[in-house]
């Protein structure tokens, strides 16, 4: 067998004498590109350019031309001499000619390892001249490597926002009377300052809670002298802050101590005296807005309180409700609790997993590897907040991964409806991707963003609509199989060598395959016998793929490649 040209090479196929001594039409050759012929995007392009030669087609001649890839018929077309009737290309009879024929052909699997025959018809004067024309085979077989393609299509997991340390706060209140700053011992006998130094008490001997800071905050309330309210809210944040070291002291705290207190004083705490203002039902909306226009009309508190004061029960309700409220000092300590180890949450997982927040049920599913695990917790994780997509669409990712689509289709449905989505139509992207649905898929990528498993995703669609370029560019930086085939399609093929060499395919029988076709169309017969060599080593099945492969058929009669045969 004549050995054959690789990808982007013509193959020549010399007719020769398609009919008798007549001479009604002689000596076509045919040029096939690319010869053997390739499938992108499900299609076979069929190129064959028609040389006729000089007094190669008689004057009233034409010839009907259909070429025939396994036996299906591809369109016919016409020839004439310049004298015919038809309706086809004139080539004239002294010079001779060229027509080019093309055509597409959606691809079927019997495509692969097969022949391109051109058959026809001669006619003269109308009339068919039978037995005028030769069926001649003019290719063989068609490469169909961007089949290789993964269809492993990525899902995503919705990320939880588990905090193993979470700042927290705990409160109490010390209240005072009208223009005073001790503290008297009623107010420490009060349930927010006994529930504080309980709450000391137990932080002491408790690692997971670290003090970061004490905040004492001084107020007074808006009546009498700007001045003296001010000072007298820092003498309460002062005074406040001896009253809690006492309590710290009592409760044994020594997280309690030292450079951890904040103290500031606010002065006359308006924006509270508003807030109570609004909540009090004693009083009239309009003698409230009242009050309000005094607090800010009159700069001399004097002649402030002396027009509160005119309004009557209205004013005795603040000074019995509402001043009182104001004058305190609110302390707040700050605090960073640790919350379980790992250990811990999945221990707890397992014994009562309700216990666990959603964050925290979330965070323990990706502490495993195992599917069946990881579907228990995101269900317990749907069953604790079934309003939030997450839990939805990682129940979904982990039955996609188990293989169990249709479910997993119903998953991320759900999820999206509780929230439309990126994570969520990427995943049913995947569905489609996986199902055939590729219209579908890349609408849905489209929707989904650029994250790496989208682009990976979207790298997929594109070698499968054969834009190979952009499936290069959409693959980014990442080596895997995929990127390594789009490489090579694109015209790559050292490229793709690299990209394998440097992926997780580096020595699987896919990652060898591909680097043995990238050889061939390299012209390295020695890295191609090798290469192939190591995929069959992995796996046999790669041997029945050789032996049909149109990538192989330069070496078709190579004895380095007769392990294959």
């Amino acid at each position: 067998m004549k050995k054959q040209s690789i990808k982007g090479l013509a193959f020549f196929a010399v007719a020769g004498s398609l009919v008798s001594s007549c001479d009604l039409l002689k000596d076509v050759d045919y040029t096939v590109t690319p010869s053997p012929l390739e499938m992108h995007a499900d299609s076979v392009r069929v190129k064959v350019d028609v040389k006729i030669p000089e007094k190669g087609i008689q004057k009233k001649v034409s010839a009907e031309i259909t070429p025939k890839l396994a036996g299906v018929p591809l369109k016919t077309v016409t020839i004439q001499g310049e004298k015919a009737t038809a309706n086809g290309t004139v080539i004239p009879y002294k010079p001779g000619g060229t027509m080019t024929y093309t055509d597409v052909i959606a691809y079927r699997p019997e495509f692969e390892y097969t022949e391109l025959i051109v058959t026809g018809k001669v006619f003269k004067g109308g009339k068919e001249k039978t037995g005028k024309f030769e069926d001649k085979e003019i290719a063989k077989g068609t490469i169909i490597t961007p089949y290789l393609v993964n269809k492993d299509f990525k899902c995503t997991y919705a990320k939880d926002e588990f905090k193993r340390v979470n700042e927290k706060s705990t409160f109490a209140q010390i209240n005072y009377l009208k223009g005073k700053y001790d503290v008297r011992k009623t107010e420490l006998k009060d349930t927010d300052i006994v529930n504080l130094g309980t709450w000391l008490t137990a932080a002491q001997s408790n690692p997971k809670i670290n003090i970061k800071s004490i905040n004492i905050t001084g107020f007074a309330s808006p009546e009498g002298e700007v001045a003296f309210n001010n000072n007298l809210s820092t003498d309460r944040a002062n005074s406040g802050k001896t009253a809690i070291i006492d309590v710290a002291k009592k409760a044994q705290n020594e997280k309690a101590s030292g450079e951890i207190y904040n103290l500031v004083g606010r002065g006359e705490d308006f924006d509270g005296f508003k807030v109570q203002l609004g909540k009090s039902t004693a009083i009239k909306q309009e003698d409230k807005d009242l009050i309000l226009r005094v607090l800010q009309m009159y700069a001399d508190p004097n002649q402030r309180e002396t027009e509160m004061r005119n309004l009557g029960k209205s004013f005795t309700e603040l000074d019995k409700n509402i001043f009182p409220l104001l004058r305190r000092a609110e302390i707040s300590v700050v605090y960073d609790l640790t919350g379980y180890s790992d250990e811990e949450l999945k221990a707890v997982s397992v014994s009562n997993p309700q216990k666990l927040t959603l964050e925290e049920l979330l965070f323990t599913a990706t502490l495993t590897d195992d599917l069946n695990e990881k579907l228990r917790l995101y269900k317990e994780a749907e069953k604790k907040d079934p309003s939030d997509y997450r839990a939805a669409n990682n129940v979904g990712v982990v039955l996609y991964n188990q293989g169990k689509i249709d479910e997993a289709k119903s998953q991320f449905e759900k999820a999206n409806g509780l929230k439309d989505n990126p994570i969520s139509k990427n995943n049913l992207g995947a569905v489609a991707g996986v199902s055939g649905d590729r219209k579908k898929a890349a609408g849905l990528f489209a929707q989904a963003g650029s994250s790496d498993d989208v682009n990976y995703n979207k790298g997929i669609i594109a070698i499968q609509n054969g834009k190979y370029s952009e499936a290069v560019s959409t693959f980014g930086s990442n080596a895997s199989f995929n990127k390594a085939l789009a490489q090579l399609l694109n015209g790559d093929a050292a490229g793709a060598i690299s990209t394998i060499d440097n992926s997780n395919d580096k020595e699987s029988g896919q990652g060898y395959y591909l680097k043995a076709i990238a050889a061939a169309r390299q012209s390295k017969l020695t890295d191609l016998v090798s290469n192939l060599k190591n995929a069959i080593s992995k796996d046999a099945a790669w041997k029945t793929k050789a032996a049909k492969d149109r990538e192989f058929l330069k070496y078709a009669e190579d004895a380095s490649l007769s392990f294959i045969k």
